[in-house]
């Protein structure tokens, strides 16, 4: 049997040796490019949230939510603390209490700080740390610290200054979500308005007697509520720049700090560069000098035997012909050596000393010197080591063609400018030497500043307190 039924014709289904049918490929219908704008819609949208609602905003927006809460515990603990330690102050107790309670207030700066620093990106340098080596002498130096009832102020203070910025989220992203969801929301939010006439109405939001539930009018809250929301992160900066001014001035350094803080980074600037000057200097007459000196004695040495021989004339002239340029090395060495500790040519006045620098120099370069009067020896020279610097790190690393150096005095003032006309990109800090020349100036409490875009030019200034005048 093979299943071909009679009175039909053509390959049994069952019959294997019947050709395979032919399969044709019908072409797709084109589709449209629906994917491209849904990425680039969503793209679109994502740039627009993220100043509502990107980390930067919901991390402010979190401090605000918390800066308020922490304030008001803060007003109910300290003040307790502050009371019980007055009423107390004529005991021993009563002035632990105090000095604990300005304790609990720096750790609560210190808090402030940190959220600060976290969620709203600015760091807030931390006060002195009042300390002691005994019991005694910490509890007086809390109790005399400055910076610790800075915070006590701040912790009876800063709740109300927490206010603003809650508001601004509140009127901001609560409201602004409420009225953007209002088309939504009215079916749950309804009230029921009683009329004087007896007529009852159900309505979600109603201002004026104007309902805004039905269609189109609802489109008007939502329009309030994306304009309060895109405002929403300007209104929360501007609420919090009063909080941002008072956390640096009560929580952080006062200028007093500030000044002894940087007297003491110049004071150990100082001792360091001298150290190393010395380790320089006693690494360069060891390796150079001093080896020259003993070849020097040897061939003196080597002289006298050859003397005592009775070599002959031609012997004892290339000996100390050796001898003479060992001499002369050293001296050229000495020379170079004090140079780096006090170029003999500031002794004729900075002006001299910078056109001997310039003139040395393998770019064209142009002076200009305007000092009626000399400034001190420190600031003379670390005027003159500053410049020599610049120039240097102009030659070998910016591309320039050309130098101009200004040196004047303004206002009591050494001013130092270095312009070139090179590839710019100059940063204090990277890499350049510049951050050295800073904390050089800043031992005499000077300043360098640096602008140096993209393409040149770089304007390096360096000003220097001119004590000490001479003329």
């Amino acid at each position: 049997m093979t299943g071909h039924r009679p009175g039909r014709s053509g390959p049994s289904p069952l019959d294997v040796s019947a050709p395979a049918p032919t399969l044709r490929t019908v072409p797709s219908l084109p589709t449209a490019p629906t994917a491209a704008p849904a990425r680039r819609i969503a793209a679109a949208a994502a740039t627009a949230l993220r100043p509502v609602f990107g980390l930067g905003a919901l991390a402010r927006v979190l401090y605000a939510l918390l800066a308020l809460p922490l304030g008001l515990l803060l007003l109910a603990l300290v003040p307790v603390g502050l009371l019980l330690g007055v009423l107390l102050s004529w005991t021993a107790p009563g002035l632990w209490l105090l000095a604990l309670t300005v304790r609990g207030a720096l750790a609560a700066g210190a808090l402030n700080r940190a959220l600060t620093r976290w969620l709203l990106d600015e760091t807030i340098e931390p006060p002195p740390h009042p300390a002691g080596p005994r019991a005694g002498a910490r509890r007086r130096a809390l109790l005399r610290s400055r910076a610790g009832w800075r915070a006590v102020g701040w912790c009876l203070s800063g709740w109300a200054l927490a206010l603003p910025p809650l508001v601004a989220v509140v009127a901001g992203y609560v409201y602004g979500l409420l009225l953007l969801a209002h088309p939504v929301l009215r079916h749950w939010n309804v009230r029921t308005v009683r009329e004087p006439d007896g007529t009852v109405r159900h309505v979600a939001l109603e201002i004026a007697d104007i309902s805004f539930d039905p269609w189109p009018r609802f489109l008007v809250p939502m329009a309030a509520g994306a304009l309060l929301l895109a405002a929403a992160p300007l209104l929360l900066r501007w609420a919090f720049r009063p909080y941002r001014w008072a956390a640096r001035a009560w929580l952080g350094p006062s200028a007093a700090d500030l000044r002894i803080r940087a007297l003491e980074e110049s004071r150990a600037l100082a001792v360091t560069d001298s150290a190393a000057t010395l380790r320089r200097l006693e690494r360069d007459l060891h390796d150079g000098t001093q080896a020259r000196l003993v070849g020097l004695g040897m061939h003196l040495t080597l002289l006298r035997e050859l003397l005592d021989s009775g070599a002959g004339p031609e012997r004892l002239g290339t000996v100390l012909d050796t001898a003479r340029e060992n001499a002369h090395s050293a001296v050229v060495e000495l020379r170079d050596l004090v140079k780096g500790i006090h170029p003999p040519v500031l002794d004729q006045g900075l002006d001299a000393a910078l056109s001997t620098l310039l003139a040395s120099a393998p770019l064209p370069a142009e002076l200009t010197c305007a000092l009626p009067r000399r400034p001190g020896r420190p600031v003379e020279a670390i005027a003159y080591f500053c410049a020599a610097e610049l120039v240097a790190n102009a030659v070998k690393h910016s591309g320039a063609q050309k130098l101009a150096v200004d040196v004047r005095l303004d206002a009591e003032q050494l001013v130092l400018t270095v312009r070139d006309d090179g590839r710019g990109g100059a940063v204090v800090g990277a890499g350049s030497g510049l951050s050295g020349l800073r904390a050089r100036a800043g031992t005499v409490d000077g300043t360098l500043e640096c602008a140096s875009p993209p393409g040149g030019p770089t304007v390096v200034t360096v000003r220097l307190p001119a004590s000490g005048l001479r003329k």
